[in-house]
């Protein structure tokens, strides 16, 4: 009786997936695929969620599909054939439904099924978090037990200063109990300077904590009487619909919804437009969706790449021209191929991707089996799978291909949403032929767009004609207006190549910024440079860095400052010779022995890429340093036989030359004395 009674009470734990947005925020991606495949640092969006659940012991997944739902089922089949990770331990069920067009009626469908036990979580395939759901579960289970009305908690999250998303919110709240007392959405374009909140709110209740810019990732914990609200009310289509409902009529419907927020080290952000892919890709590639990041792999027991210094993930089949320069924050998928003088940043490169001579390409995202000519310049665009960019292009911010667009060489896009073919639908809007595979994506009708939603419209202005309609959104990919620092989860140099390990806190950025600004602010005040060691070595403690890494970073630091003085560009020898006569004593400090001389040498080359004046003078630098006894000449040797950038050893050819030459006639001198 004991045994059928602890199986009654047992609750499987169980989650909604929704799988589709209900938006067109991301044509022309979305017009021939789901949204649950749009890839992240090359990883289906869809993987990160049924990982990430199966990681908190879900055990069924019930996953609503509106758009594309054949893709989706014949996905998830492919993977539980595969025996991936998720598939193991947790059931994932596909309900369909090409009628639905909003979350609100999804949930009206399950409900109507019956499929639901009990507390659920509920969430987007758009949301990436790597949270403690089963935590978040618990702590709703406790709340329903303290108040019976308890039908949802909602998880926030600290938003990103100075930067809108999309995805921020003001809120509302009891701050002992944590009860939502006001939900507000906050718009992506504008930057408020004051705030209404309803008066009733501060009356009714004696304490109220107001919490301005959260980030919602639309992750929440609903009780068993959440989805018969929503089958009750007609008008909840969205998750805000339910939210104000709830809110407005808390005694009427003796119910009420509770918030969460997710601690530092905790990461939740939903993909809801382009630059919302833009930064999720930068913070998983950062590491802050630890343990959702590239080398871990993601649903699989194999583990495909491996991570280089500066965010460098590359896959163990991939083909690297020697002077092709990987500058950090990136992904190079299997197969792919980059040649000479190609320059990469922050950006993601897909399976089999072929990228021609003299390329750059910043901030942007090539999928699968994308072609890119020579000498062509992509910055903060993404290209979908199969498409092709022609030799000498110009793909500048903002600018969408779709699957199998063809841009012809010379030709320079800016801000366009591009598809292969013309639209079948006549009535979507004006289309404009670009090229014979390549076509505007139709704008919708603006009494057809969403307030509450982040679309707005778009033009291109240079190339193609002013005034032609690009999308219905504003929201694009585009320079970002902060970087935020390196994740908690960021592996220390002295770790090398990435293997399983497990995550290492590294403070790096903000350790180099607290360095340079004790080295300048003592060059200002002509300090005793000995308190400057004693500075440096106290944060060295205070965020645990190792001793290469401090050497590697003073380093960096007093080259950064060197650029910044006046004349460096035409005496840039000269500059480093007058910040040494005071830095001396520092450098002197740190560097050491061959492996701090060492450091010291990688510190210049890693400054190459981003100082056309440390490329250009590294010979005579190095050289002055050389002089002045400071490095040692097999050190300099044996760092210049392993440099992999060409431009660089030719810089510095004559130099090692002269040095190996001056070793042979002292070895001579020596023999003729004995």
């Amino acid at each position: 009786m004991n045994k059928s009674k602890t199986i009654e009470n047992k609750e499987i734990v169980q989650a909604i997936v929704i799988a589709d947005s209900y938006n067109d925020n991301f044509q022309p991606f979305t017009s021939s695929k789901p949204l649950a495949l749009l890839p992240i640092a090359n990883v289906p969006l869809v993987e990160y969620t049924l990982e990430i659940l199966n990681r908190n012991g879900v055990e069924e997944v019930i996953m609503f599909c509106s758009n594309h739902t054949d893709q989706v089922k014949r996905y998830i089949q492919q993977r539980q054939e595969a025996r991936c990770t998720w598939s193991i331990n947790m059931t994932v069920s596909i309900i369909s439904s090409e009628s639905c067009r909003c979350i609100g009626e999804a949930l009206r469908d399950l409900d109507a099924r019956n499929m639901i036990r009990g507390n659920v979580l509920l969430l987007g395939v758009d949301s990436v978090t790597n949270a403690d759901l089963t935590a978040l579960l618990e702590e709703h289970k406790r709340l329903t037990k303290l108040d019976r009305g308890a039908v949802m908690t909602v998880v926030y999250k600290e938003g990103l200063r100075r930067m809108r998303s999309g995805n921020e919110v003001m809120i509302a709240m009891e701050p002992t109990t944590r009860r939502l007392l006001h939900h507000q959405r906050l718009e992506q374009q504008e930057k408020e300077h004051r705030f209404e909140l309803p008066l009733e709110v501060f009356l009714a209740n004696r304490d109220v904590a107001v919490c301005h810019g959260l980030l919602d990732p639309q992750i929440a914990v609903c009780s068993h009487a959440a989805l018969p609200l929503f089958a009750d009310n007609f008008d909840f289509q969205t998750r805000d619909d339910f939210v104000r409902g709830v809110l407005i009529n808390e005694e009427i419907l003796n119910s009420r919804i509770y918030v969460a927020k997710l601690a530092r080290e905790e990461y939740a952000m939903r993909v809801n437009n382009w630059q919302s892919y833009h930064l999720v890709s930068l913070d998983v590639i950062n590491r802050w969706a630890y343990p959702l990041v590239p080398d871990t792999a993601i649903s699989d027991f194999r583990q495909h790449y491996k991570h280089y210094r500066n965010n460098v993930y590359r896959h163990r089949n991939v083909r690297l021209s020697r002077s092709c320069e990987l500058d950090g924050d990136l992904v190079v998928g299997e197969d792919a191929e980059l040649h000479d003088g190609t320059f990469v940043r922050q950006s993601v490169i897909g399976k089999g991707c072929r990228v021609g001579r003299n390329c750059r390409i910043v901030n942007s995202f090539l999928l699968d089996g994308a072609i890119v000519g020579d000498g062509s310049v992509l910055e903060h665009c993404f290209v979908g799978q199969k498409a092709t960019v022609g030799a000498t292009c110009s793909i500048g911010a903002g600018t969408v291909l779709g699957e199998g667009v063809e841009i012809p060489s010379g030709l320079k896009v800016n801000g366009l949403l591009l598809q292969a073919n013309p639209p079948e639908d006549e009535w979507g809007g004006p289309v404009q032929k670009i090229a014979e595979r390549a076509y505007t994506v139709p704008v919708a009708d603006e009494d057809d767009v969403d307030s509450d939603s982040d679309d707005g419209a778009g033009v291109d202005e240079k190339e193609h004609g002013e005034g032609v309609a690009t999308s219905n959104q504003l929201v694009t990919i585009g320079p970002l207006a902060v970087r935020y620092p390196a994740s908690v989860y960021q592996p220390s140099d002295d770790e090398g190549e990435s293997g399983p390990a497990s995550p290492v806190p590294e403070d790096a950025n903000i350790f180099l910024s607290e360095v340079v600004e004790s080295l300048k602010r003592g060059l200002a005040e002509r300090t005793n440079a000995e308190y400057l060691i004693l500075e440096i070595n106290s944060s060295r403690y205070a965020y645990n860095m190792a001793l290469c890494e401090v050497n590697y970073y003073v380093v960096k630091a007093i080259l950064q400052i060197m650029l910044q003085q006046e004349g460096v560009g035409t005496n840039a020898v000269g500059t480093l010779r007058r910040l040494l006569d005071y830095f001396g004593v520092v450098y002197r400090n740190y560097i050491r022995d061959r492996d701090a001389m060492m450091d010291c040498l990688k510190a210049f080359e890693e400054m190459c890429p981003v100082s056309d004046t440390i490329r250009a003078k590294i010979a005579q630098l190095v050289h002055y340093l050389y002089e002045q006894d400071l490095i040692e000449e097999d050190v300099i040797v044996e760092w210049y036989e392993g440099l992999e950038d060409d431009s660089i050893k030719t810089t510095l050819s004559k130099l090692v030359e002269w040095l190996q030459e001056s070793s042979d006639e002292e070895d001579e001198d020596d023999d003729e004395e004995d």
